[in-house]
């Protein structure tokens, strides 16, 4: 069997590509809240600003706090929800159609254009506070953090196996003998 040449594995499953996604997703939008409460704290702003910002979709400007508090929980539970089904969703729309360089180069793409689309446009009408008081450098810069992990999801997808193939037999090779069911096999059984 050394001798055969492996059978290429089969493309993943399109949910097995989202699992990944999903799974890239939430690492990409843990470091990039790491990085912007970090930055936070440079700028002498809490730690949790952020996802305060974000608690203001649910509790508006009482959201906006200087620490953790009980309302920071659900602009983290946003965060991470949100940015979760972004990878996922970018993992099955890209899925395997590029190389493993043109992935990271489209995913870092999608976090700047992703951005811009929500922190300059829709975030400005659904959520005024977090467009009006985020940390444009350190809000963008984070995307690209997220777009960078994001463009790791083919690293969480097992290969699959590929399908179980018949090996050709070899010129000159010939094929085990086989008992016919209906002839006896040895003189014995003739009696």
């Amino acid at each position: 069997m050394d001798g055969l040449p492996a059978a290429p594995a089969r493309p993943p499953k399109r949910f097995a590509v989202a699992l990944a996604g999903l799974q890239a997703g939430m690492l990409g939008v843990l470091w990039m809240l790491a990085w912007m409460g970090v930055n936070a704290k440079w700028e002498q702003r809490s730690f949790w600003t952020p996802e305060n910002l974000f608690a203001t979709a649910f509790y508006g400007g009482s959201a906006i706090q200087w620490g953790f508090a009980m309302s920071t929980v659900s602009g983290l539970a946003l965060y991470l929800l949100l940015y979760s089904l972004l990878g996922a969703a970018f993992a099955t729309v890209v899925r395997n159609r590029l190389s493993h360089i043109g992935v990271l180069m489209a995913a870092v793409l999608f976090g700047a254009v992703w951005y811009f689309a929500s922190f300059r446009w829709m975030w400005k009408t659904a959520m005024p506070l977090a467009f009006l008081l985020h940390s444009e450098h350190a809000t963008f810069l984070g995307h690209l953090i997220y777009g960078t992990f994001l463009g790791r999801f083919p690293v969480y997808l097992k290969p699959r196996p590929a399908a179980p193939s018949v090996p050709l037999a070899e010129e000159g090779a010939t094929a085990p003998a086989t008992p016919d069911p209906i002839q006896p096999s040895s003189p014995l059984d003739r009696v």
